[in-house]
């Protein structure tokens, strides 16, 4: 509970500040008193608070439910989970208050100033404790391929951000070879830490809620290698056409489309999804056809003759967004709808905040992926075009980021309707337990 009500805060806080850089995208004058809040802090601010905060805290909470239900006994070491909770949320603030006062390092999804960057990996290390001895201690010798992924992402994650902070930062490679290290480490906290976070909890929970068994599960594991073998060689696509050697970006376009094996086999095996009931699966269901639609996309955008439209537009951050909040998100969404009421033995509190977080998340999430798609894609030809300005270009792109900025304001509006039924069934289930 501790780790969910700190992942919702975390969101409410990454989407307020996504609405303020995407305010500013179309009015670059709103908040420009505001050191604090220029652009390039805000932005960092708010990709720092989605990715550690919000899907950091839920990917622990879920995970750790997970393993500790598939282990058949309660968890151990759970006065390590709260300590390092404490600790990851500590730094998390300490670090937000870096980058807004100047510090940030300038890496994408690395933006945390150097110097507290430790303490999230001992953090995280104490965390992880519970969900290893929930996976070793299990009862049953048999794995799932809910353990897969979920042990994968405990794993992986402080293997990632060890090797970037020290490569990036402590010891820093020199040259072209940081773009090369940094573009492995986004590409990799993606594909080996934030969506196998998700496909635990999709695995998890779908086979639960439908009742049946996967379609085509000897087919699971190998998607799950596929993904954990090929899917960091795809950072080089966004260094296409860069001063990079060839094969770098050449072996980045082949494993991308290598890639879409993996997202054939989720859609497949998930797909019961799309034909049952209920707003669990209509949250994880979205969320499969966003991961894999993202993929596709991914393999698309990486050809030489599309990415000389797309590279440096809006439309990669439409790509990003539909990753991070169409993908990981929604199927996160759905488990926490489905893992809690099983966490305080009660329903949640009010159904309806349910149907209506799903509604809008919904409408805000296709509204803002559609309207950067729209605006990078104008963009990108416009950019190709001499005779344009760069205020002939923002004139053209402006309609469409204001379209992205209600996106985010919806968006916003569907998170406090979560926070709002937390808190309340958090409520009833401590009035509960204080009663009996």
């Amino acid at each position: 509970m501790f780790l969910i009500g700190s992942a919702i805060a975390w969101l409410l806080l990454s989407g307020a500040l996504s609405l303020i850089t995407a305010i500013q995208l179309h009015t670059p004058s709103f908040l420009a008193c505001s050191p604090f809040l220029t652009y390039g802090r805000a932005q960092a601010l708010g990709e720092t608070a989605l990715i550690y905060g919000w899907i950091g805290n839920a990917g622990f909470a879920l995970t750790l439910w997970i393993l500790g239900r598939l282990a058949g006994e309660p968890l151990r070491a759970g006065n390590w989970i709260v300590f390092g909770t404490l600790f990851w949320n500590i730094a998390l603030f300490l670090g937000l208050i870096g980058i807004a006062t100047g510090y940030a390092t300038s890496i994408p999804m690395l933006q945390l100033p150097r110097a507290l960057q430790p303490l999230l990996l001992a953090a995280y290390g104490a965390i992880g404790v519970a969900g290893v001895l929930a996976w070793t201690g299990r009862r049953r010798s048999v794995m799932f391929a809910s353990h897969w992924y979920a042990v994968a992402a405990l794993f992986l994650f402080p293997w990632l951000l060890s090797v970037a902070q020290m490569m990036l930062l402590w010891s820093p490679v020199r040259g072209v070879l940081q773009a090369i290290v940094a573009g492995w480490f986004a590409q990799g906290l993606w594909t080996l830490w934030m969506a196998p976070l998700a496909l635990a909890s999709a695995y998890y929970v779908v086979p639960r809620v439908t009742g049946k068994v996967m379609p085509a599960y000897e087919l699971a594991s190998v998607g799950f290698w596929c993904l954990l073998f090929v899917g960091a060689w795809t950072g080089g696509r966004h260094l296409i056409g860069g001063p990079v050697p060839v094969w770098i970006a050449t072996v980045a376009i082949v494993t991308s489309v290598v890639l879409l094996f993996h997202y054939i086999v989720v859609v497949v095996n998930l797909r019961d999804a799309f034909f049952g009931g209920g707003t669990v699966l209509a949250f994880i269901a979205c969320g499969v056809a966003a991961y894999a639609l993202g993929g596709i996309l991914d393999a698309i955008t990486a050809l030489h003759a599309v990415a000389a439209l797309t590279q440096f537009t809006y439309f990669e951050q439409a790509q990003q967004q539909m990753a991070l909040l169409g993908g990981i998100t929604m199927m996160f969404f759905g488990a926490l709808y489905f893992a809690l009421p099983r966490l305080t033995g009660r329903p949640w509190a009010v159904g309806g905040l349910v149907c209506g977080h799903f509604a809008l998340t919904l409408l805000s999430t296709v509204l803002l992926v559609v309207c950067l798609a729209v605006a990078g894609w104008i963009q990108g030809h416009d950019l190709n075009d001499a005779r344009l300005s760069f205020a002939d270009i923002a004139a053209h792109t402006r309609p469409w980021l204001l379209g992205a900025t209600a996106a985010r304001a919806i968006m916003l509006l569907g998170t406090m309707l979560l926070a709002v039924n937390f808190l309340r069934t958090a409520a009833c289930c401590s009035k509960s337990e204080g009663a009996s």
